[in-house]
């Protein structure tokens, strides 16, 4: 590719493993070696904490761990030359560690920029980690004079502001933004409030990737001094994109490049999905995964994610039916193994039950059939399953949705039993929708799963309406009381049955201790259980 701007700038989003600072190293020194030799550029931003991974968590309260730092940023300057680059890490100082925009060229670090604002809520801890700066960093690559900034930098005033007075024509932002569902809107709006702060062009440059519970989905984008958006890379892919710029007597001038166009709520939140159980599959070294296929919507959608993350091939599900089973739900398991061309096996869960019900007779004697039975059941899966993992490798997915995760429709030790939850913080309307939308790009789920009553099948004729409102009427509930902490005066307020919202917001906080034992899960709203709602198990608190 020609160069055919005096300017040039690639924003490398790219996936990191987070700890691994040797082989992070190697692929920042690569990358620019490509967008160099490739893309003829003068310079390549890559995203906030490059050299760790981000976020590293605790890792970073390990003196051996910081110690890797600097002799990395070393051979990065001996490799890094006829470019520029912008590379995120941790830097010690005499105050204490810092979060670091280091820039790269001519075998030298040539400016360092210290991160001002530092989060503190939500999913980040910055404050546990990082002293803030204070200073704007403005540097001169081939002509251009580019301050710099990190993160939260631009999502508050001040440090934007503060490069434009300190001579900055153009400011570049390493970013480590996680998804969350209609999050591309919201970077845009504060970059637009920051361009008019500072009246100068920004290059937001975002990771893409899964850690954990975090997805981080890309869609790096060039805002003009104006607030029009000029360019956007795609969400979730990996790239380098190259930004051209021209310098003009008023200043540096982004020219219009592609747009991505944002995905819609449903595609956006299923590639989300994908991504986390592709990265966390991959980046732990698991050979495949095994889940237990009911025949029910939730399992039906985790297959699809599974197989669409890392190829049929990957990917096993077994059928675990009981004596409550229905037919026509092994029939719909099969079928959707077959469409998605995933090996299955049928592993009937009856004689391990009636072992269990004949041990446990000097208990349950005399005493009615309840719960007791139901996640007897529950638990003979569950060590099905987790037998296949230990033998085979293969990473158990669990299959439960937010909705059930809230209230406590689980069984600890049976259908929680596994490795990663894909669905764990998506509400069981939004499974449905999500289910709907993939099968538009190929029917994969029979139409009769869609359209049957939901049951977790663990007594004659039960539906999970016998235990729990409407699903439309308790996601609405739980959106409330969850994601916006409103109070269960506030739902009544607004139209919802007083009996119902108080029962909900009991169950939710009486199942607290089954949500820490859960497995992780791919963060999809602004308000998932585990790093964004750290709820004490003991508490008196009832509303």
């Amino acid at each position: 590719m020609a160069k055919d701007s005096p300017f040039r700038v690639v924003m490398a989003q790219l996936d990191f493993l987070v700890g691994d600072i040797a082989r992070n190293a190697e692929r920042i020194s690569a990358a620019a070696a490509e967008a160099r030799d490739r893309l003829h550029a003068d310079l390549i931003v890559f995203p906030e904490l490059t050299l760790t991974g981000y976020p590293p968590e605790d890792l970073l309260l390990r003196p051996a761990f910081i110690a890797q730092v600097e002799p990395a940023l070393q051979r990065l300057c001996a490799s890094i030359n006829g470019i520029a680059a912008v590379v995120g890490c941790p830097l010690p100082s005499p105050e204490g560690l810092r979060n670091a925009a280091v820039v790269i060229a001519d075998g030298a670090v040539r400016a360092t920029y210290f991160k001002q604002w530092l989060p503190n809520y939500s999913v980040f801890d910055e404050k546990r980690y990082f002293v803030p700066g204070e200073d704007a960093t403005v540097v001169e690559i081939a002509g251009v004079r580019l301050g710099l900034s990190i993160c939260e930098d631009v999502w508050l005033p001040g440090p934007v502001a503060q490069a434009a007075e300190a001579g900055a024509q153009l400011l570049v932002n390493l970013n480590a933004s996680p998804y969350h569902a209609g999050k591309g809107d919201q970077r845009l709006a504060a970059l637009r409030h920051r361009v008019r702060e500072g009246g100068i062009p920004i290059i937001y440059v975002n990771l893409l990737g899964g850690q954990d519970e975090l997805v981080f989905d890309g869609g790096s984008l060039v805002v003009a001094a104006d607030g029009a958006l000029l360019q956007r890379a795609p969400f979730f892919a990996e790239g380098l994109y190259p930004v051209d710029l021209q310098l003009t007597a008023s200043g540096v001038r982004p020219l219009p490049g592609p747009i991505a166009v944002e995905p819609g709520i449903e595609e956006g939140i299923y590639q989300a999905l994908v991504l986390g159980v592709r990265d966390y599959v991959n980046k732990n070294g698991f050979p495949g995964v095994v889940l237990g296929l009911s025949g029910g919507i939730d399992s039906a959608l985790t297959l699809a994610i599974a197989v669409d993350a890392l190829g049929a091939e990957r990917v096993e599900a077994v059928l675990m039916p009981s004596r409550y089973t229905a037919e026509m739900s092994n029939t719909d398991a099969e079928e959707e193994a077959r469409a998605l061309g995933v090996h299955y096996q049928i592993m009937p869960i009856e004689p391990a039950f009636r072992v269990f019900l004949d041990i446990l007779q000097p208990v349950l004697a005399g005493r009615p059939a309840d719960s007791t039975e139901e996640n007897l059941q529950a638990r003979c899966r569950g060590v099905l399953l987790m037998a296949i993992s230990n033998k085979t490798g293969r990473l158990v997915l669990t299959t439960g949705n937010k909705s059930e995760t809230a209230v406590g429709y689980s069984t600890l030790y049976g259908d929680m039993a596994g490795g990663f939850a894909p669905i764990k913080d998506v509400l069981k309307t939004m499974v449905y929708r999500l289910a709907a939308w993939r099968n538009r790009q190929g029917a994969v789920i029979p139409q009769r799963v869609f359209d049957r009553p939901p049951s977790a099948e663990l007594r004659p004729e039960q539906t999970d309406q016998d235990s729990l409102p409407p699903y439309d009427v308790l996601d609405a509930i739980l959106h409330g009381y969850v994601e916006e902490d409103r109070s269960v005066e506030e739902l009544v307020e607004v139209g919802f049955d007083r009996t119902v919202v108080e029962r909900v917001a009991r169950l939710v906080i009486l199942n607290e201790y089954k949500r820490r034992q859960a497995a992780p899960g791919v963060r999809i709203t602004p308000r998932a259980f585990g790093r964004d709602r750290r709820y004490p198990i003991t508490s008196g608190f009832r509303r």
